[in-house]
């Protein structure tokens, strides 16, 4: 396959993409129909769009990666993503009846409607949002520029340039329909790659013998435990999910509590069925190639250099349609959360109802810019995703937990939970031996974030509002960025 030839075909799989995009979003929309589809989402889109998100740039490469490293680590992806998506359809897909726009708005409803905690959540989902795009943007560009050999730089603006313009002109609407295209691609993809993949590494026992040449590699680098960076994978993944900001737009963007729910639950039995595949691809590059310069491209190795042209060219774009479909759906998360949050932080007011539009498409070009720069100083995907969690992420879940199931919880525990987990993951980052014994920081981070918030909680006295007096604030609030007759919500 020549350089020249595929770039002509991604470059018309974006267009084609784009338009598709177009069309669906046509009409006129409101505010809340660019940022959420208008809370109307049916079963089949919330599907399709959480099934895109959860095979993202972590499983076409990160986790492809690790199965060339460390042979059927890489299934853990797949089993963190199918606990994370399990608990979160359980725990909060009844978010849903309270017409919350952000994290922000749901976090500080269980504590009181505190602003220190609404204004903290709004960062840290921000910068998640920002940290998990960067890390598409990473894993796209890294891809496009092993298949065609351009210059990395050029790469990585390509592939955001491919998923802003249709996010850009669609909005919500537009990239929900475009992940479910995308989702049929990269499912079509992985699969006819790793059927190729099992019958070159020899089958059962091609993977047999390669997964003991990398376990006995990967048992000498290991320095504590050697259970640990696997429990810390699947964690990393689950809290990723439970918390991650593009996850809870799908349930504030879905229909009912009750189509989130079989949506969510449709999308764990494809992830942990899909888990085996990026380990299988990933030991057969081993095989056939054990001195890739970096794990994350060995899927694009197996696409491009061991299977038939045309199959190949399905499957590059089926890796590169997993990471713009996880990309554009953090791009349109973070923008919701800079015009409803951090436009409320700086002006003291919420953006008006006939400027949300126009300045969403400017937040969705300037926060696909700033992950484009944080994507330039990263070099190894998981690593980026795993300290990336850690710091912005790690904190919220344990807040969503707590705040969710423990009616004492309060404003002063959510604090000292949120900061408690960033200052843990804080100092990790500054300690590579912690790191090393522990496989992240992730189990660390959780143990200081829930003891903090327990311990604060119980010292300090309960909050004056109720849930449902903060959920009527909110509502009123909400109302003034509203379209007047727009679309309202279900």
């Amino acid at each position: 396959m020549t350089p020249t030839l595929f770039l002509i075909w991604f470059g018309i799989y974006i267009v084609g993409v784009t338009i598709f995009g177009a069309w669906v979003s046509r009409r006129k929309q409101s505010g809340e129909d660019f940022l959420l589809g208008g809370r109307s989402l049916p079963l089949y889109l919330t599907l399709g769009t959480t099934i895109a998100t959860i095979i993202g740039t972590g499983s076409s490469m990160g986790s492809v990666g690790k199965g060339y490293s460390s042979a059927w680590m890489g299934s853990f992806f797949g089993l963190g993503s199918f606990i994370g998506v399990i608990l979160t359809a359980i725990l909060f897909a009844p978010a849903r009846r309270h017409k919350f726009m952000t994290m922000a708005e749901e976090l500080s409803s269980y504590v009181g409607g505190s602003r220190v905690v609404s204004n903290l959540v709004a960062v840290f989902t921000y910068m998640a949002c920002v940290g998990w795009l960067g890390a598409h943007i990473l894993g796209g560009g890294r891809y496009l520029q092993y298949v065609t050999q351009i210059d990395l730089s050029f790469a990585l603006v390509l592939i955001a340039l491919g998923f802003a313009v249709y996010s850009t002109i669609g909005g919500y609407r537009a990239v929900v329909c475009t992940d479910t295209i995308q989702a049929i691609v990269l499912f079509s993809g992985f699969v006819l790659t790793a059927f190729f993949a099992f019958r070159s590494i020899g089958g059962i026992e091609g993977l047999r013998e390669t997964s003991a040449i990398l376990s006995a590699q990967a048992a000498t680098t290991t320095a504590g435990p050697s259970f640990l960076p696997s429990i810390s994978l699947v964690i990393t993944i689950a809290v990723g999910v439970l918390a991650t900001p593009s996850f809870r737009q799908r349930i504030y963007s879905g229909n009912s509590v009750g189509d989130i729910r079989k949506a969510f639950y449709l999308s764990a039995v494809l992830a942990i069925s899909f888990a085996l595949l990026p380990a299988i691809i990933g030991m057969a590059a081993y095989k056939h190639n054990p001195n890739l310069t970096n794990p994350d491209l060995a899927f694009p190795f197996m696409a491009a250099e061991m299977l038939p042209v045309r199959i190949g060219i399905v499957t590059l774009l089926a890796g590169l349609s997993a990471t713009m479909s996880s990309a554009s759906s953090d791009a349109i998360a973070g923008v919701t959360i800079a015009v409803r949050d951090l436009f409320e932080i700086v002006f003291k007011r919420l953006p008006k109802p006939e400027n949300v539009v126009l300045f969403s498409r400017i937040g969705l070009a300037a926060t696909t810019g700033f992950a484009l720069i944080m994507a330039f100083s990263a070099n190894d995907i998981l690593g980026y995703i795993r300290d990336m969690v850690s710091l912005f992420i790690t904190g919220m879940c344990v807040c969503a937990i707590l705040g969710r199931l423990w009616a004492r919880y309060n404003s002063e525990g959510a604090i000292a939970s949120l900061v408690g987990a960033f200052v843990t993951a804080l100092l990790f980052r500054l300690q590579p031996d912690w790191t090393e014994y522990w496989g992240g920081s992730i189990i660390p981070a959780l143990t200081v974030s829930a003891v903090a918030g327990v311990i604060v909680t119980l010292l300090t006295p309960a909050d004056k509002l109720s849930q449902a007096e903060v959920i009527a604030l909110l509502d009123q609030k909400r109302a003034a960025m509203e379209e007047p007759g727009g679309c309202s919500s279900s």
